[in-house]
């Protein structure tokens, strides 16, 4: 098959990267469009995935998310028109499923979060919906999505990338010339998505237990901001732990060398739970199945206040355990191109 993947955020990037190369392997052709935003474009690049760059982020407010919605799938759809593609796949990627419906192209979403509103969109309009095994029934049902159309898989999507990942020693080199030395406490930071439909609302929790984590001489704090808005405030301030790498670093040996991972956001907690690495959220939005999983397993730490944020260890960390959920792949490729 022809198959069109769009890239529409940073963490679609390694996701899509591992299921490029099972689509290559199984003889398909594979395109790839990607939106301007966040590190999604230098992380494309960085992974040599060839991509052919239209649209980009609309800010925070709501009717402009609309219109650079429109304006994005109309650009898709003619991009896309003399491509003859046989499916068009996503990780919710909103204008290329309304591209793909307007060439009447079978469209394949994957999700993981069940409290994004716009899953109503994505999950109507989509041929398939592909989410983990923890993704709530009722949710589905009330975005729209038929149970002939949903497929499920266990674990997280995260295992499809890092299940047989395996650190790069010569990394450290990278840590070194930001100033971090061997017997630092490395805690790996990323703010909240304040832009995001999802998060509408204050997280003041972050920076009080950013402060915090800084005023331990021996931490060294990297922060990995979402946009420049955020590089820029967190930029300001005046502490020479505070670490923000002006070019994107290899996520998975980012996380792999921490000794603590701490997120309001998704992602990055999933990984570091799929690598082993302690991790604690501090998103203070509706938690998502999926992570309330990872927090019964043992593999995350919710922190909902400053007590519980100094409950947590600082220091380094013990061996890890890494969850090898190496089936997990399998599945996911089988379940978009059945």
């Amino acid at each position: 098959m022809r198959l069109w993947i769009d890239l529409a955020n940073s963490p679609h990037v390694p996701f899509f990267r591992a299921l490029v190369d099972r689509f290559v392997e199984q003889g398909h052709e594979v395109k790839v469009t990607a939106r301007d935003f966040a590190e999604t474009v230098p992380l494309a690049k960085a992974a040599n995935i060839s991509i052919e760059v239209i649209g980009e982020h609309a800010g925070p407010q709501v009717s402009a998310k609309a219109g650079n919605l429109m304006s994005r799938a109309w650009a898709l759809a003619s991009w896309a028109r003399k491509q003859k593609f046989d499916r068009a796949v996503s990780h919710n990627s909103y204008s290329q499923i309304l591209a793909a419906r307007a060439l009447r192209l079978e469209c394949v979403t994957l999700m993981d979060y069940e409290y994004q509103p716009a899953n109503h969109l994505a999950f109507r309009l989509s041929s398939r919906i592909i989410v983990p095994a923890s993704f709530p029934g009722i949710r589905l049902r009330r975005y729209g999505a038929g149970s002939r159309r949903v497929r499920r898989y266990e674990g997280t999507k995260e295992d499809v990338y890092l299940a047989d990942f395996e650190p790069d020693p010569a990394f450290t080199n990278e840590l070194s010339a930001l100033g971090i030395a061997p017997d630092n406490i490395l805690v790996l930071i990323r703010p909240p998505a304040h832009d995001a439909l999802y998060h509408r609302f204050q997280n003041t929790l972050f920076d009080e237990a950013l402060n915090s984590l800084l005023s331990n001489a021996n931490v060294r704090v990297v922060l990995l901001p979402r946009n420049d808005s955020q590089r820029a405030e967190y930029s300001s301030r005046s502490n020479s732990n505070l670490i923000i790498p002006i070019a994107p670093l290899d996520g998975a040996n980012l996380i792999s060398a921490s000794d603590l991972v701490m997120s309001a956001g998704g992602t990055i907690n999933r990984e570091a739970a799929a690598l082993g690495v302690p991790v604690a959220s501090i998103y203070a939005g509706k938690w998502a199945a999926v992570d309330e999983q990872l927090v019964r397993e043992g593999r995350l730490r919710r922190i909902s206040t400053m007590q519980d944020f100094k409950a947590l260890s600082i220091g380094k960390k013990p061996a890890t355990n890494p969850r090898r959920s190496r089936k997990v792949i399998d599945e996911v490729v089988r379940l978009i191109l059945e």
